[in-house]
């Protein structure tokens, strides 16, 4: 068979992959903007709920999800990045930092109703700190350490060992290479880690269901050791737990939360591509 067919057939199958794969994501993206935009004003966005959730607005389930994704990346991002530099630039290779990372990887897997049940336990009930945004983002955040901790290990990783040599044939210290030199050159894949750990954190319902999702809460948070709604169990709660809830208010709050999400994704391409663009390599 001539080989320019074979390459037209390889792109042509390709292609269909794709569109297998995009087409189901575009329809359920359209049918939620579609059913869900009738919703969105000013006051769905800005105001209380109120007769049972049944009107008014989402104010405090979306404030309470920033808050959750802030608090998650407040806790996570030093904790994941400064457990990446250590197992790539100082750790040596033993069966012990083997040991470690295979237990990242199989974190990583942990189904999230898991991580609420761990939070529930260590956070709400041993220390005490009760069903609260501190104990949730706690709880986001040890379910997001896995993805974050492995995506800017391979970041590390890829910057070429000459970076390092050049640092330290200068006079520079290992932390003066890592610091001016390596972290700078890793940072797009390190940002796209975040960003996938901070979705995940943004999108769960578990983990905030045992440790600080409020059902109906018409007011905003003033602690951290506060209870707050959040927009993930919220959409649970309107879409099966309230009779006779407008359907347009459960595809409305879909559509704030994949428009959050969309918007961080924005974001975090928009500092990756930046520096990127920055690279030496």
């Amino acid at each position: 068979m001539d080989r320019h067919l074979v390459q037209r057939l390889g792109f042509a199958l390709l292609s269909l992959v794709a569109l297998v794969v995009v087409a189901p994501i575009l329809l359920v993206v359209g049918a939620v903007v579609v059913r869900g935009s009738g919703a969105i004003n000013w006051e769905f966005l800005t105001a209380m709920p109120r007769d049972g959730m049944k009107a008014g607005g989402i104010l405090p389930a979306l404030v309470g999800t920033v808050i959750l994704t802030l608090g998650t990346a407040l806790a996570a991002i030093p904790v994941g990045v400064g457990g990446a530099i250590y197992l790539s630039e100082y750790a040596r290779d033993t069966w012990l930092t083997r040991a470690i990372r295979l237990a990242i990887i199989n974190l990583a897997g942990i189904p999230s109703v898991v991580y609420g049940l761990f939070g529930l336990g260590l956070f709400v009930l041993f220390l005490q700190f009760g069903t609260s945004i501190l104990a949730g983002s706690l709880t986001l955040a040890i379910m997001t350490l896995p993805v974050i901790i492995s995506a800017s290990e391979e970041a590390l990783r890829a910057v070429p060992t000459e970076f390092r040599t050049v640092s330290a044939s200068l006079g520079g210290t290992r932390w003066q290479g890592i610091r001016h030199i390596v972290l700078p050159q890793a940072l797009p894949g390190i940002i796209t880690g975040v960003i996938l750990g901070l979705l995940r954190a943004a999108g769960e319902t578990a983990p905030i269901l045992f440790t600080v999702a409020a059902f109906y809460l018409p007011r905003l948070p003033r602690s951290p050791f506060d209870q707050t709604m959040a927009l993930p169990y919220h959409l649970y709660v309107t879409s099966t737990q309230v009779p006779g809830m407008p359907m347009k208010i459960q595809y409305g709050t879909a559509l704030v939360l994949l428009a959050l999400v969309l918007s961080m994704n924005v974001v975090a391409t928009i500092i990756r591509s930046y520096y990127r663009k920055r690279r030496q390599w």
